[in-house]
């Protein structure tokens, strides 16, 4: 029972963030371990958040572009978009010339990112 009433008594000093890490990592550990009798109860879903807008300015550069989608997209993993955002990059820097489409590209990139991660793909 000191147990019981030392993690309600942690528990009660979380925030909901935190809350919802610690079930989550209590079914977890439920799960590895020996199967029990109780149904395990699913975690509330894990909610999106929407991307901050961060107008575009006229005269941005490619790299500036970068830092303010990486800004108006904080949840998403930018690992996860590297391939494809440093070939844009460096293509630019290569061949030089207007970074209008380049920045569009990348625009589509994070914003295609963001689609499969709200929409669980």
């Amino acid at each position: 029972m000191l147990f019981d009433k030392q993690l309600l008594a942690i528990l009660d000093r979380l925030g909901p963030a935190d809350r919802a890490s610690l079930l989550a990592f209590a079914e977890f550990l439920q799960q590895r371990g020996a199967p029990s009798e109780a149904p395990v109860v699913p975690s509330a879903p894990i909610s999106i958040p929407e991307p901050v807008s961060i107008e575009r300015p006229a005269d941005e550069s490619v790299v500036a572009a970068l830092k303010r989608l990486a800004k108006t997209y904080p949840m998403l993993d930018k690992s996860e978009m590297l391939r494809s955002t440093s070939d844009l990059v460096a293509t630019h820097i290569m061949q030089g010339g207007d970074t209008g489409p380049v920045i569009d590209q990348l625009e589509e990139i994070f914003s295609e990112h963001y689609r499969k991660l709200r929409d669980g793909l």
